[in-house]
């Protein structure tokens, strides 16, 4: 049995679609969702990001603000120009590019953009919502694992989840969701001592970790749904994720690609939370 693909890019495009319709329908009561993305620095892997965020606004109907920053900029300036986007009404989500200069303390910067225009579901009130499953932002990359799971009709009440990866942006929201759907969730990390044992007994395995081949064929039962959210470059230099894709899919029912799975649902999602954000403001 050979696993079927779940597409982020297609689903991606029906997301986006909906996206550009509504986005539309605020401009007909004279309001453009409006992201700003701010980028401190010249790491070359955000320069690539935050041009890919900014076009895929453009490209569904949103506005999009690029404000871009030596590496030397102070704290003090990056939060008061935070400050300023939080006062602009055109402006409806925040984005502050990651990771920032050393000499700058991301998660002050993060919590110093307004709850309401945190379209990364990166702030500690978000995080709270997600908790107490009030509305909010949900961070985009789990969020699109969530999207990828309702495409093919998955059903998460009863099933066993495990996530391998303890992280705020990726690991604990995407088990936090995943328990808001009724499933029994287990957190697997780089101290767990018998992943493969864990990963045998689930039904969906969301690997999120950063690290190649860290889910093999023989850690997987047969017909689980394998989301893959890393990252990687194998050593022709060619992307890849975290599970062992040749082999894996040969024994899972769904699998996700990399490139072409969680990838471009990330983006797609902070449209969405960007359009909401809008919807909210408009309300």
């Amino acid at each position: 049995m050979t696993a079927q693909l779940i597409d982020g890019n297609a689903i991606s495009q029906t997301l986006r679609a909906d996206v550009a319709q509504r986005a539309a329908a605020l401009k007909a009561k004279g309001i453009t969702p409006g992201l700003a993305v701010v980028l401190v620095g010249d790491n070359q892997a955000s320069q690539v990001y935050v041009r890919n965020k900014v076009k895929s606004c453009q490209d569904n109907g949103l506005h999009s603000v690029l404000e871009k920053y030596d590496a030397t900029m102070t704290e003090a300036d990056l939060l008061a120009r935070v400050e300023a986007l939080n006062q602009d009404p055109s402006i409806h989500g925040i984005l502050v590019q990651l990771p920032l200069p050393a000499h700058i303390d991301a998660q002050k910067v993060i919590e110093a953009i307004s709850p309401a225009k945190d379209v990364d579901g990166f702030h500690i009130a978000s995080a709270g919502a997600l908790m107490t499953g009030m509305p909010g932002f949900w961070p985009c990359t789990p969020y699109g694992c969530m999207k990828m799971l309702q495409s093919i009709g998955y059903k998460l009440r009863g099933k066993h989840a495990v996530v391998i990866g303890r992280s705020n942006i990726v690991g604990k929201p995407m088990a936090m969701m995943l328990l808001q759907e009724s499933a029994t969730v287990t957190i697997c990390h780089s101290a767990t001592a018998n992943l493969k044992d864990l990963t045998l007994q689930a039904d969906v395995v969301v690997a999120a970790v950063g690290k190649r081949h860290v889910l093999t064929a023989d850690m997987i039962k047969p017909g689980a749904v394998v989301i893959d959210v890393g990252m990687n470059r194998n050593d022709e230099g060619k992307l890849c994720g975290d599970v062992d894709f040749e082999g894996v899919k040969e024994v899972a029912g769904y699998i996700t690609p990399v490139p072409g799975g969680v990838g471009p649902m990330t983006i797609t999602m902070l449209l969405v939370n960007t359009l909401e954000a809008a919807e909210r403001a408009a309300a």
